[in-house]
């Protein structure tokens, strides 16, 4: 291979292998997806009842859902819109439901509840027909004929005297309710009126939610047309809008950023070239190390996440560095056509050295429980390595004797010169700022590393406070606590769900919760209903009762034949099967609450959530625990505290991957030193920039996580390249303009390309930028005023 830029045969031999792997890897990456699905930022082995949690994020009822608000005009002209959207919604067939306030679409569900109504009703039991339990039914349900519920319930009085239809309602009202304003949901806050829409189709097929939103706004444009609608407007909000405003944010991000490093980065290195061509050869390691990762990362995961994409726009910088210090330090060779031979003695092993450490340093987020950020890691690694590899094989065949240009390089490299004795004759300032930084770190304050999941969303401020106001319009914000049962069969759950009822009811009766939901409420478990219709007597136990039950009273027995002949057909039909209410709106309400797990064995267990409303004081999730102590099989859930004590479980663990990861880097130098002095010399700036860096962000304000961790961790692998070159210059004499213009126009590229990141508005990418891009100049600097230092003494 020594031979191989003198020699045409092999240097073809290169271009073609170069070609061949390029094509490979492009077939590959062709028939990859792509996704932009944010549960890849979401923790890939959570605890039991957090996976619950995660899969209802990504995949159930609730990433299913959107919340709509119409605005504008006057509460007639907004309530004849929701009813208008909520008729064309309704008839497309590609929603579940569609609710607004209107009672129209749940005719034909009330008579199949009426029919029911000794299944569903909680009241039912043998006390309940005994002559004593009709006659105080009965007379219930004669003084409420005066009330606003009497209309309702008077037309029902010789068939259901008893009032189970009324109980079953009661039952059924939601602990808290949206207002009604002219006939269809509204805000308490603002003239708006609100609807709730569940889509068909899987939470995480984004395309599909795409479509459906589309459809939600034509719908609404078409609503607008008419002309005394025309100044509405519509606002929509939830889990599915998210995902795919984050999925098309994401896309265009990844382009900007592309675009913005190339033509930034380029335009840096036409000035320091003063050459098109050394500017197009110097992206081929770029261009060879973003087809390497993505292709690395099809193989490893099957998809390639967009945000994964959007990191790799940092590899136009770092990937480019070795392309600089190939195109530079080639040069200045005796003879023609040898530049590249003093190249691979000269600095090879440097640059080599220098991809070990990065590797070591991204290496750690493999190992990461978010499979975003290994795959992170995984594009990293492969990037980087492809660069490399292009640059050592690829550029002597190409550039024999590196950039032909000058520009503006001998300047920077004089400039260079100037700056590095500067800073070596201000050294000791470097330590007054670590004493500054150290004060900054130990001054009391909260825990250092903070931040939770929700840190990780692309989704904008403002969307975000507009999903609140629409979940408070319609009486749906986020239950904080649920109880969760889990059971081996449907059956299992709703009975573990309606031991639990009986016992959360004595926490409502005593005030310590203002109510709950349960799955049992709207389907009772099979055993429940068979014990309910079994209590049912026959027609002439019944009509004997009834006779006594009202005897003196104003409603005869003789009028309630249809009751009589109504319980003995409930005495004949079966006990209800989930399957039952297909098609009615009770299926999605009950799917919310009662649905079984994805996966396979035991991972397929059937869950029952029951979300719990607070009364007067917040919920006493302990309190809780307590009154169910003893049922197997349920968990009470603080959503928050679970989610934030996941985020601390991988805070902790990305904690000792980076610790692990420098300590394999530290390692690395070790064995390449083997130098005490010369590895305690090298690692200090490096120890220094990250020092300087995390006070930096803690003295700004900003709020530390995982991903601001991540970062550190770059800051030491990317660092440690410069480090080593300062640190083979001090063992090899002065250094020439070239090699100090090279140096800092690799450190440019680099600060660009992740401040670039920094103004993301992707959180996880920015992050990353926030940190890299003032530790990578602050390595550079740092490793200029403590290793070159070394080198002047020698030289002197």
């Amino acid at each position: 291979m020594s031979e191989l830029p003198q020699r045409p045969a092999r240097r073809a031999t290169a271009l073609l292998v170069w070609a061949v792997v390029m094509l490979a890897a492009g077939w590959l990456i062709a028939r990859t997806p792509f996704s932009a699905d944010l549960s890849a930022f979401l923790p890939a082995s959570p605890e039991p009842a957090q996976r619950v949690l995660l899969e209802q994020l990504h995949s159930g009822v609730a990433a299913r859902t959107l919340m709509l608000g119409v605005e504008g005009g006057d509460a007639r002209q907004r309530a004849d819109a929701s009813r208008r959207l909520a008729t064309t919604l309704r008839a497309s067939g590609h929603f579940e439901q569609v609710h607004n306030g209107d009672q129209e679409a749940w005719a034909t569900t009330g008579e199949w509840v009426f029919r029911h109504r000794y299944h569903l009703s909680p009241a039912v039991d043998a006390e309940r027909f005994s002559v004593a339990g009709l006659r105080a039914a009965i007379d219930e349900t004669l003084s409420l004929l005066g009330t606003p519920a009497g209309a309702a319930l008077k037309p029902l009085l010789d068939s259901d005297p008893t009032g189970e239809t009324q109980r079953i309602a009661e039952a059924l009202l939601p602990a808290q309710g949206p207002r009604i304003e002219e006939g269809v949901w509204a805000s308490r806050r603002a003239p708006r009126a609100v609807l709730m829409l569940q889509g068909r189709v899987a939470g995480g097929d984004l395309q599909a939610q795409a479509a459906l939103i589309a459809e939600v706004r034509a719908a609404f444009a078409a609503v607008q047309r008419e002309p005394a609608l025309a100044g509405l407007q519509l606002q929509i909000s939830g889990p599915p809008l998210f995902a795919v405003d984050s999925r098309e944010r994401i896309e265009t991000e990844v382009i900007e950023l592309a675009i913005a490093g190339t033509l930034v980065i380029g335009a840096l290195l036409l000035l320091a070239f003063g050459s098109l061509s050394a500017v197009a050869i110097a992206f081929v390691p770029v261009a060879s190390g973003v087809v390497a990762g993505i292709a690395a990362v099809a193989l490893g995961f099957g998809s390639v996440h967009g945000m994964t994409l959007g990191f790799g726009s940092t590899l136009i910088g770092e990937a480019v560095d070795y392309a600089i210090y190939y195109l530079i330090q080639a040069r200045g060779a005796a003879q023609p056509g040898q530049g590249w031979r003093h190249w691979l003695v000269q600095s090879w092993p440097t640059v080599r050295l220098g991809l070990l450490t990065s590797v070591c340093g991204f290496a750690a987020l493999l190992f990461s429980g978010f499979p975003g950020l290994a795959q992170l890691g995984l594009f990293s690694i492969a990037g980087l390595c492809g660069a490399a590899a292009a640059t050592r094989w690829l550029l002597p065949a190409l550039r024999p004797d590196g950039a032909p240009g000058v520009g503006l390089r001998r300047w920077l490299g004089v400039q260079a010169g100037h700056g590095i004795a500067g800073l070596q004759r201000a050294r000791r300032w470097v330590w007054l700022l670590a004493a500054v930084a150290l004060a900054v770190l130990a001054w009391p304050r909260g825990p250092l590393w903070h931040g939770d999941l929700s840190s990780l969303s692309p989704v904008p401020r403002a969307l975000m406070a507009l999903d609140t106001d629409l979940r408070a319009d319609l009486a749906a914000s986020d239950a904080g606590t649920l109880v969760i049962a889990q059971a081996a069969s449907a059956e299992a759950a709703l009975q573990a769900a309606e031991a639990a009822g009986a016992r959360l009811d004595a926490l409502v009766a005593e005030g310590g919760l203002g109510g709950y939901d349960s799955p049992a409420r709207w389907l009772p478990s099979l055993a429940t209903q068979r014990a309910r219709l079994a209590s049912l007597p026959e027609a002439p136990v019944l009509a004997a009762r009834l006779a006594e039950a009202t005897a003196g009273g104003p409603l005869k027995a003789e009028r309630l034949q249809p009751f009589v002949a109504q319980v003995q057909a409930a005495r004949a039909l079966p006990p209800i099967e989930p399957a039952a209410l297909a098609g009615t709106p009770l299926a999605p309400l009950l799917e919310a609450m009662l649905f079984q797990r994805s996966g396979s064995g035991s991972d397929r267990a059937w869950v029952a959530l029951l979300p719990l409303q607070p009364g007067a004081q917040p919920i006493d999730a302990a309190a809780v625990r307590t009154a169910l102590q003893g049922l197997p099989g349920l968990q009470v859930v603080d959503i928050k505290h679970e989610l934030d004590s996941l985020y601390q479980r991988y805070l902790r663990e990305a904690l000792w991957q980076s610790a692990l990861g420098a300590a394999a880097l530290v390692l690395l130098l070790a064995v390449a030193l083997r130098s005490a002095r010369r590895l305690l010399v090298l690692c200090l700036p490096l120890g220094l920039a990250v020092l300087l860096t995390l006070a930096g962000l803690v003295a700004a304000g900003v709020p530390l996580g995982i991903l601001h961790l991540v970062g550190l961790l770059l800051v030491v692998a990317v660092g440690s390249n410069y480090a080593l070159f300062f640190d083979q210059l001090a063992q090899g004499g002065p250094a020439d303009a070239d090699t100090l213009a090279s140096l800092l126009l690799a450190n440019a590229t680099t600060v660009i390309s992740f401040g670039l990141i920094a103004q993301s508005k992707i959180p996880a990418l920015a992050a990353i930028g926030q940190v890299v891009a003032p530790g990578a100049l602050l390595a550079l600097l740092l490793s200029a005023a403590c290793i070159r230092s070394r080198m002047t003494r020698r030289s002197a």
